[in-house]
């Protein structure tokens, strides 16, 4: 049975075509720059490589017209006609206080996330758009929502209620939600399963750092706390996002420059954070070369993002008593060791102590590696994170009729013997070309 799995934004559409019956992944790719003009395709087959393509796309379901003719191309497909794919899993970034677990996608739940839409303006649309392009085209099999906010739905009433009139969460939903929910989950039972204890039983401090960044504290197994908000705009420094701010900010530059709300929201998402910062870049690879090479803004760019995630762990560390492991993921974190050791520096003294060899070497999208010392009372991972794999599994089981929230359910990924064949292959070919960094992969108690 294969299954796809779609993540629609406002601009692309990522996708990923998954064998349950091998548990591998047979094709994936991204399609850019949908509905803005010279829109292409970058398309990966398993056993064929990659391939790129432009092709013009208007709107979400040319994209995704295109996504299945590169499926099925004689040369560079996957498979042989549509007809292989069982069913699509759907990222939906918002469910609201409605979706605590992943759904089957009726005219009810996608009426739902339409009045969802005003909590995520940025991310809800594009996803319903993915929807309801994929049900236009793939009429005849099931659909089903994997839902960012779902994860979140175990935070206590004390974490998500903002300090603000109670009749705004009343009347209008004004609470935190949090995001990365797939993300988290993934890593919270992959980080069980290397500190070799039952995921119940686990308190960690789960890092998503890449363009978009946020911080989820769990204890006992479930969400607990978030750094991501009423909406993603919240919390850790991003890309183009400002993170925590004093609110009154927005209000006295809006009078000061005579700008309105549209244009200050626009601001805060995606004129701030590192691209504020430095006013050149997004990118933490670019700002990087660019401390190096002694720009001011970019140094200060770093100082400020790791500052800000230093800030959350010792606040998590905080609300929880105690933690097994803090865990890196997502594009920055698990490749870049200079604001993971920028962050961690100075937490010795609450039991977190980094290894800056082992964290240098642990740049990987293939392994889990672990870079704490050997004395280090708190386990510090890297993990890969793989939310394509648990919007997968969400949508099977809601298939075959075997689903239940993530409280009463066993991922595959939760076994000990759970091995990414894809991701093994890489890591194998990776070995060659870096040996040492044989020396960090994370190994099982």
């Amino acid at each position: 049975m294969d299954i796809l799995t779609l993540n629609c934004g406002s601009s692309s559409l990522k996708y990923q075509l998954y064998s349950w019956d091998k548990r591998e992944v047979l094709s994936k790719g991204i399609v850019e720059r949908v509905t803005v003009g010279g829109s292409f395709i970058e398309h990966y087959a398993r056993g064929k490589g990659k391939v790129k393509k432009e092709q013009d796309c208007p709107n979400h379901k040319v994209a995704l017209e295109l996504v299945l003719s590169m499926l099925t191309h004689p040369e560079a497909g996957a498979i042989a006609d549509l007809s292989q794919i069982k069913a699509v899993g759907h990222r939906v970034v918002h469910g609201g206080e409605r979706f605590a677990q992943s759904v089957v996608i009726d005219e009810a739940a996608l009426a739902t996330f339409k009045e969802l839409a005003g909590l995520a303006p940025l991310h809800n649309p594009p996803n319903i758009l993915g929807i309801e392009a994929a049900r236009a085209v793939l009429p005849g099999v099931p659909h089903c929502a994997v839902m960012d906010t779902a994860w979140h739905q175990t935070m206590p009433k004390a974490a998500y209620t903002y300090a603000l009139p109670y009749s705004w969460y009343a009347k209008h939903g004004v609470r935190r939600y949090g995001f990365h929910g797939t993300s988290f989950l993934y890593v919270a039972k992959r980080a069980a399963v290397l500190l070799g204890k039952d995921p119940f039983q686990t308190n960690l401090v789960l890092l998503h750092i890449g363009n978009g960044a946020s911080a989820n504290a769990v204890r006992a197994g479930v969400s607990v706390d978030t750094s991501m908000g009423f909406t993603p705009l919240e919390g850790l420094v991003m890309g183009t996002r400002a993170g925590d701010h004093d609110a009154a900010i927005g209000y006295y530059v809006m009078a000061k420059e005579n700008l309105a709300p549209r244009e200050m929201d626009k601001i805060l998402n995606k004129s701030s954070g590192i691209l504020g910062i430095t006013e050149k870049y997004t990118d933490r690879r670019d700002v990087l070369q660019a401390a190096e090479k002694g720009e001011e803004r970019a140094r200060l760019a770093i100082e400020v993002e790791a500052y800000r995630i230093k800030k959350y762990i010792g606040s998590y560390l905080a609300a929880l008593g105690r933690i097994d492991a803090v865990v890196f993921t997502a594009g920055v974190g698990e490749m870049n060791p200079v604001i993971r050791e920028a962050a961690l520096s100075g937490l010795e003294g609450l039991g977190i102590r980094c290894d800056p060899r082992k964290n240098a070497l642990a740049r990987t999208r293939n392994a889990e590696t672990a870079i704490s010392t050997d004395a280090s009372p708190v386990k510090i991972f890297v993990i890969p994170t793989d939310e394509e794999l648990v919007m997968t599994e969400d949508t099977e089981a809601l298939l075959v009729g075997s689903y239940q929230p993530h409280t009463r359910f066993t991922y595959s990924f939760q076994g000990r013997d759970y091995v990414n064949h894809e991701r093994a292959e890489a890591l194998a070919q990776e070995l060659k070309e870096r040996p040492q960094l044989a020396e960090v992969l994370a190994r099982l108690p």
